[in-house]
């Protein structure tokens, strides 16, 4: 099923962000956005994963998404194979090994995920989506802390996995993942001051 986005606006609390978006995104195939920080890119994926609604416009998402934001979504005092089944546990799928040697993190399977390095942590973080079966992924900047042999292997989960197998991702990033992928410039749909703001509106 295609994930297609009509003319959609979104908000940041009361004040309308973006507006006038149109696009789509086929199975197998992802869509990077792109901008200067404060743009909308998180905004507009909370939007997508449904964690906020729309401030105008259509959607059509896909089920099975799953939305990965910069936190880890870790708890510390477990170890990093826990972590890993719990998330498992909860989408209905088991962990394999398979999981642990694609994110690299095979040798860290026992190790308490407090004791573990930003980038190592941040490995843990993303191995969740190796868990979750999702067919739509939603990633916030997911390359954070990650150093260039783990963002080649994140790159590859996401091209050789989860594409592959007909799966959609939209990626907001400020790096080049060399995806095959149409990248997306927000800046020409931010909004002009006060358009379609709704002051009696609660934050979000």
């Amino acid at each position: 099923m295609t994930l297609t986005v009509t003319n959609l606006s979104v908000a940041r609390g009361p004040v309308t962000v973006l507006q006038g978006l149109s696009f789509s995104v086929e199975p197998g195939q992802a869509l990077i956005l792109r901008g200067p920080n404060g743009v909308g890119k998180t905004t507009l994926l909370r939007t997508l994963a449904g964690l906020q609604p729309a401030h105008g416009g259509t959607m059509s998402i896909p089920d099975a998404a799953a939305y990965a934001s910069h936190a880890d979504g870790v708890k510390s005092a477990l170890t990093v194979s826990e972590n890993l089944a719990f998330w498992a546990e909860v989408h209905g799928t088991r962990l394999s090994n398979d999981v642990l040697e694609t994110f690299d993190i095979a040798d860290l399977s026992e190790r308490i995920t407090g004791t573990l390095s930003a980038g190592q942590k941040r490995r843990v973080g993303l191995a969740r989506l190796g868990v979750m079966d999702a067919k739509v992924l939603f990633l916030d900047e997911p390359t954070v802390s990650l150093d260039a042999f783990s963002v080649k292997m994140f790159a590859t989960f996401l091209r050789d996995q989860h594409l592959a197998k007909g799966g959609i991702a939209v990626i907001a990033t400020h790096i080049d993942l060399g995806l095959d992928a149409p990248e997306l410039d927000l800046t020409p749909f931010v909004a002009k001051p006060g358009t379609g703001d709704s002051p009696d509106e609660a934050f979000l």
